[in-house]
């Protein structure tokens, strides 16, 4: 999406910075209900997630999958019947040009015959349109709503508020693949996440903490920002339903990566007490994150916020980095590159090779061939890596 501001009336500024999550475009029948604008201005959505918990549920969406990818086959077979037309016409200007008359109509202009539109191809740009233009309702609209929340109530909904169409600095507003991805790891693993302490770096909106509050005892979401912070606080308050009674324990705090200690200031929002401090490195065994790794400098710094909480902690503990690969054409490789990609891997690489004599990184890839557990598009640029980062001293 670009952005035109005008400076001077003679003088336009374009901008490109607008960035939207694949998540909110890819189920074509979903309503987004606006329900406020944050602290700057933005409107935030709520949106229904479904955990497909039976097989009843999971065939039911492979249907729908299926019938999606059948009208794409279609749209492209029509594709393919109009690059034959093309090629037909382009024999017959070549036959043409060798002195046969041509097809010309009563004011004398070429005459084409063209293939008839199906109701399928119809049918198929309905579809199309539709993915790619989220039905939003405002507050004050909810009887719209109603059958909606009707049926997204009980343990197989999440509720998560998020913004949309966000700059590149609040991309943590919105939901993303990534996240998903680990959310269906976290399921369909539960038994190894269960009553652990967990940490999440970038938490944005807080749905892979809320997810692992499912089963995990405590849950540390972090991020920077008052603003994503409260929006997180506000979407696990809306889940406390999916929480075991004594467990499910999800605290939002704020943990800067550009610096070296905790927010301790007590008159700061989210900050950490002496006590969450000593509880995070007396138990914590598991780190996570998703979708964090699309600013070189940002990355960095989350291997070093990385080492430098492995070395605190009491226990050897496991890190879960869940990404998506984002191919994008630069001028400066005048090719189809993965920068963001790639340092993540450079840097990953280095973590493994570090030899300090107190922690050894071994990292390891995961299969994605576990069960899905919530609609989206797993798609091949998705990766989820393991570091298990052993004490030596």
């Amino acid at each position: 999406m670009v952005d035109v501001t005008e400076k001077e009336m003679d003088n336009p500024t374009f901008k490109s910075d607008t960035v939207l999550s694949d998540v909110h475009l890819h189920c074509p029948n979903k309503r987004h209900l606006m329900v406020r604008l944050n602290a700057v201005g933005q409107p935030v959505f709520l949106s229904y997630f479904k955990l497909l918990w039976s097989t009843e549920d999971l065939a039911s969406e492979k249907q729908v999958r299926e019938a999606t990818t059948e009208k794409e086959h279609q749209y492209r077979s029509g594709d393919e019947l109009c690059a034959k037309d093309r090629n037909n016409v382009k024999k017959e200007r070549e036959f043409n040009s060798e002195g046969v008359e041509t097809l010309l109509d009563d004011d004398g202009d070429l005459d084409v015959v063209r293939r008839p539109r199906s109701a399928s191809d119809l049918e198929v740009e309905d579809l199309l349109r539709d993915r790619v233009c989220p039905v939003i309702l405002m507050k004050g609209k909810e009887d719209a709503f109603e059958d909606e929340e009707q049926e997204c109530t009980g343990s197989n909904v999440v509720k998560i508020e998020h913004t949309m169409a966000t700059p590149l600095e609040d991309v943590g507003k919105q939901v993303w693949r990534a996240a998903f991805l680990l959310a269906d790891y976290i399921l369909f693993k539960r038994e190894t996440f269960r009553c652990c302490s967990v940490l999440e770096l970038g938490g944005g909106t807080g749905i892979t903490s809320i997810i692992m509050g499912t089963v995990a005892k405590r849950v540390y979401c972090t991020d920077v920002g008052e603003d994503v912070l409260a929006m997180c606080e506000q979407n696990v308050a809306l889940n406390k339903h999916l929480m075991e009674p004594g467990r499910g324990e999800v605290k939002v705090k704020e943990l800067d990566w550009l610096k070296d200690k905790f927010s301790t200031d007590p008159e700061a929002p989210y900050s950490w007490s002496e006590e969450e401090i000593a509880d995070l490195h007396d138990h914590c065994t598991v780190i996570m994150a998703a979708d964090v790794f699309y600013d070189d400098d940002l990355t960095e710094a989350l291997f070093r916020t990385l080492y430098r909480i492995t070395h605190n902690l009491r226990n050897s503990c496991t890190v879960y980095l869940a990404l998506e690969k984002r191919l994008n054409f630069t001028l400066r490789h005048m090719d189809v590159t993965c920068e963001a990609y790639s340092h993540f891997r450079s840097t990953l690489s280095d973590l493994e090779n570090l030899q300090d004599g107190k922690m050894k990184y071994t990292v390891e890839p995961i299969k994605l061939d576990f069960c899905q557990f919530l609609v989206y598009e797993r798609i091949e640029q998705l990766e989820l890596w393991k570091i298990i980062a052993e004490q030596l001293t």
